[in-house]
């Protein structure tokens, strides 16, 4: 910070007009406190020559005083249909058998980030040599959706036997309290429901999910959500019907 930065910053140069040197930082909240005041003091200095861009997941980590002198721009995820356009055109590119399913799965694993989705597609495609629905999980080894939309279609039914069931299986698989929560949540905020009935759901699954994230991730979690979410269907059902 203090020599190569410094440096490049106040060596002078002769630029066309309205041209200037530019110092870009990626990960700019990893950089210690110290670090942070030094460049405060750097971009305050050369701030006619020199432009600052800083890239950070957690603009809280920045210290008050550079943000305060930058521009802040804030970059939502990516729409699924941005991420499928890239996805088929590096498939077509380099020759990558796939399935409508497989791509379905990639955009539900990524979520919006077009690095996972990439590093997935890689993934799979290394290890199986073809992008299918079945494949793309097994390489990302979350919970299959189709299992947790059953999950979600029987509580939203109010049926708690089979939604145990359900949940039962995946807990058998192998996986982790955390994973599977956070599966419900993006399937029930997606699934076909009453707007009133989705939002009590995602409460309960957000109260669920604040406690496995606390470290309490025993199954007797998932299974007492399980039969929260089927109370909130039969109280909406009598609600209804009254």
């Amino acid at each position: 910070m203090r020599s190569k930065i410094k440096m490049f910053a106040q060596k002078k140069v002769t630029l066309p007009p309205n041209r200037h040197k530019i110092v870009i930082l990626d990960e700019a909240d990893s950089m210690t406190g110290a670090a942070q005041q030094a460049m405060r003091r750097t971009m305050e200095l050369f701030s006619s020559t020199t432009r600052f861009a800083f890239a950070c997941n957690n603009s809280t980590r920045i210290i008050e005083p550079i943000q305060s002198r930058c521009a802040i721009l804030r970059y939502t995820r990516l729409s699924d249909q941005q991420v499928l356009q890239r996805l088929v055109h590096v498939c077509d590119a380099e020759g990558i058998p796939r399935e409508d399913s497989g791509l379905e799965a990639l955009l539900f694993t990524a979520e919006g980030d077009m690095r996972n989705a990439l590093n997935n597609l890689q993934s799979t495609y290394a290890g199986f040599g073809m992008v299918s629905e079945s494949t793309v999980f097994k390489v990302c080894d979350q919970p299959h959706p189709l299992t947790v939309r059953e999950i979600v279609r029987c509580a939203s039914d109010g049926d708690v036997d089979g939604s145990v069931r359900n949940l039962m299986s995946l807990l058998n698989e192998g996986y982790a309290a955390i994973d599977i929560i956070g599966t419900i949540f993006r399937v029930a905020r997606t699934f076909d429901m009453p707007e009133g009935k989705q939002l009590e759901f995602i409460k309960h699954i957000g109260y669920t999910h604040m406690r496995i994230a606390e470290g309490c991730g025993s199954n007797l979690q998932l299974q007492g959500l399980v039969a929260r979410l089927c109370t909130v269907s039969h109280k909406l059902a009598a609600a209804a019907s009254t």
